[in-house]
C-alpha cells in the first residue's frame, strides 16, 4: 500500500487529478488537463494495487494511443522531467 501513495503523490505532482475515487476497486484513474504538447494530449493514469503499478495513456498522433507503465515512483518521476514535444499542426 506504501507504493500505491507514493505514486498517488508523483501524480498530483505531476499535474493528475483523480476522476474517481479508488473505492473498494484495485484501480484509481487519474486525468491530466493537458497543455499543447504532444505527450501530454488526453493523458489518463491508472493506479493499479493489485500490480503495484502505474501505467500512462495518451493521445500523441491523432488517432494513435500510447501507453507507458511504471513498476517503480522514482521512474514515473523522472518520465515527467522529460521534455514533451510540441504538437505539429497539419
Amino acid at each position: 500500500m506504501m507504493n500505491v501513495e507514493a505514486f498517488q503523490s508523483a501524480a498530483r505532482e505531476g499535474g493528475f487529478v483523480a476522476e474517481i475515487g479508488m473505492g473498494e476497486g484495485t484501480v484509481q484513474w487519474l486525468r491530466k488537463i493537458p497543455p499543447h504538447m504532444a505527450r501530454d494530449t488526453h493523458q489518463r493514469m491508472c493506479i493499479d494495487t493489485m500490480t503495484n503499478s502505474v501505467t500512462v495513456y495518451w493521445v500523441g498522433v491523432p488517432g494513435k494511443l500510447n501507453s507507458k507503465t511504471f513498476r517503480d515512483v522514482s521512474a514515473l518521476q523522472e518520465w515527467f522531467q522529460l521534455e514533451p514535444q510540441p504538437i505539429e499542426q497539419r
